[in-house]
C-alpha cells in the first residue's frame, strides 16, 4: 500500500481515457474513415480537450456532447472527411466506448473488498450514463458525476468539489485517477490523492499539485491501496 492512500474511502475515476477508450470510437469505424483514422483519432481528442478550457476561460460553457460534435466537424474539414455517415457513427460510437481491458477486473476487486467508487467527467449525462450502460460497469459504480451540475469543465476547482458535495466525503479520503495529466495535477491541487494513469508514457506536464503516484494502467490500482 502506498502511505498517501492508506485513509482512502472513495475512488474518483476521469472517464475518457481513464476508465474509457476514447480511441475506440473511431477504431469501431476505421473501415469507412481509411488510411486517415489514427490521425482523426488524435486530432479529435486534443480539439475536444482544447475546446473545454477555451469555453473556460471564455465563460461559455456548453455540454460536452456539443463540445464533442464541434471538435469532430473540425476535424473531420481538417482531414477532408465528408463521406455521408460518418459523422453520425462517430458520435453514436462516443455512447459506448468501450472500457479499457483490465478495467472490469479491477472495479470487481474494489467493489468486492468495499471500497466505494465514483466517475467525474467532462460527459454531460447523457453522453456518460448510455455509456456506463453499455459497459456493464454501473454495478460497481456508486456516483457518476458530472461537470454539468457545476456549468464548468476541468480542472476548476468547482469540478472538484462536486465529490464532496454529492459523495460525503473530504478530500483527504479521495483517491482520484486520471490519464489526464493536467487532470490528475488539477485534483492534487485541489487537495485529492491522486494517481496519473500515464497510459502513453508521457513526461509530467510541469503543473501546480504533487501527484501520489503514478501507474501504466489501472491494474496496479489494487496494490496501490493494499487490497490483495
Amino acid at each position: 500500500m502506498t502511505a498517501a492512500l492508506s485513509r482512502i474511502e472513495i475512488c474518483v475515476f476521469d472517464a475518457y481515457g481513464t476508465l474509457f477508450d476514447f480511441n475506440s470510437a473511431v477504431a469501431r469505424h476505421r473501415a469507412a474513415i481509411g488510411p486517415r483514422a489514427d490521425a482523426l483519432s488524435e486530432m479529435w481528442r486534443s480539439k475536444q480537450i482544447q475546446y473545454t478550457w477555451l469555453r473556460n476561460g471564455m465563460g461559455a460553457y456548453a455540454p460536452f456532447w456539443q463540445v464533442t460534435g464541434e471538435a469532430l466537424d473540425h476535424c473531420l474539414e481538417a482531414h477532408g472527411i465528408g463521406e455521408a455517415g460518418v459523422r453520425d457513427k462517430l458520435m453514436g460510437a462516443y455512447l459506448a466506448l468501450d472500457p479499457f481491458a483490465e478495467v472490469p477486473s479491477m472495479m470487481s476487486r474494489l467493489k468486492a473488498a468495499g471500497m466505494r467508487t465514483a466517475i467525474l467527467s467532462n460527459g454531460n449525462p447523457e453522453l456518460l450514463d448510455p455509456m456506463v450502460a453499455a459497459s456493464g460497469l454501473g454495478d460497481r459504480l456508486d456516483a457518476v458525476l458530472s461537470v454539468d451540475e457545476a456549468g464548468v469543465f476541468k480542472p476548476d476547482p468547482r469540478v472538484y468539489r462536486l465529490v464532496e458535495a454529492r459523495c460525503g466525503v473530504t478530500p483527504d479520503r479521495v483517491c482520484f485517477l486520471s490519464s489526464n495529466c493536467w487532470d490528475a495535477h488539477g485534483a492534487a491541487h485541489f487537495g485529492f490523492s491522486t494517481v496519473w494513469v500515464n497510459r502513453a508514457g508521457a513526461p509530467d506536464d510541469r503543473l501546480p499539485g504533487k501527484t501520489v503516484a503514478e501507474v501504466r494502467d489501472l491494474s496496479q490500482l489494487p496494490a496501490l491501496l493494499g487490497i490483495a
